[in-house]
């Protein structure tokens, strides 16, 4: 049995460990926050250059570009969005999970024999999919983390537009959690390159019915408006992984949180009960001395 000097400490102990997780919550909802402000401030620039690749393709005009031209597929590359830190409860494990699932969906789709590229975006979803490495899958170091931001997305960008322009993949998907409020994040996975027209079909984008005059042309727009395009995607992936991370954290430190407080007003009625206990003994042994 626990003496009162004993669970004195445990209080202690626990009573720390609820203020250590009381302020990791405040610092994961401002940080969740923050990204969640970033986002709102991408959207509209997405939605304008949607609108105007929306409007091209409505013009009927002729123009192709390396990024759209579908091939074959016999090897895609998945850019695979996690943590770099832990304490984000199952973040990573249902995004390994989600991963699992689409690489046996994509093997019906294109075959038995198609190969994989994996590049982990984050240190621990890196860790997990290591496990996969094989004949048929190969782990790629990306070169980015969790954290990137900048111009160090845009030049991880046309790391992957050389990769498929030069044919070293087919067809390049991202797989990261999709941040709808701060207790749901959904994993997704979207085909990155090659762009399809199914692509700006988005709800929220809106097209003109008005007549355009393209200048130069409207090829020599498209041509410059994909990557464009294709950055402010990957900068909404990069920004949504970062909330949904943030978002995760916040919950698992609100449930470690919860269960600190239980286990603290636990302790805190054993410890009553023993102290009631030792004062009870001592007044019988007052009382029995005196009657004595």
């Amino acid at each position: 049995m626990a003496t009162l000097r004993e669970l004195k400490g445990r209080i202690g102990s626990v009573a720390s460990s609820e203020k250590i997780t009381g302020a990791m919550k405040m610092i994961s909802s401002a940080k969740m926050h923050k990204a969640e402000m970033s986002l709102k401030k991408l959207l509209p620039y997405r939605n304008l250059i949607e609108g105007i690749i929306g409007n091209l393709i409505d013009s009927d005009a002729e123009f192709t570009s390396p990024l759209t031209q579908e091939r074959e597929v016999r090897r895609i590359t998945i850019v695979v969005f996690g943590s770099d830190d832990g304490l984000c409860g199952a973040y990573n494990v249902n995004v390994y999970k989600e991963l699992i699932v689409r690489m046996a969906e994509l093997r019906k789709l294109y075959g038995a024999d198609l190969r994989f590229t994996l590049m982990p975006v984050g240190a621990k979803i890196a860790k997990a999919v290591k496990r996969l490495a094989g004949n048929e899958v190969e782990i790629k170091p990306s070169g980015v983390n969790s954290k990137t931001a900048g111009d160090d997305v845009r030049a991880f960008l046309e790391t992957l537009h050389n990769a498929y322009i030069s044919g070293d993949t087919d067809r390049i998907d991202v797989l990261y959690m999709h941040f709808h409020s701060v207790s749901r994040q959904r994993p997704v996975q979207e085909q990155l390159i090659p762009v399809v027209a199914s692509t700006f079909a988005s709800e929220g984008v809106e097209r003109s019915s008005r007549p355009f005059l393209f200048e130069p042309s409207p090829a020599a727009i498209f041509v410059s408006v994909i990557p464009m395009f294709l950055l402010a995607v990957m900068q909404e992936v990069f920004t949504e992984n970062r909330a949904s991370e943030q978002a995760a954290r916040v919950m698992a430190m609100q449930s470690a949180n919860d269960n600190a407080k239980k286990l603290l007003e636990s302790l805190q009625l054993e410890f009553n009960k023993l102290r009631q206990q030792s004062i009870t003994t001592e007044l019988l042994d007052i009382v029995g001395g005196q009657t004595r």
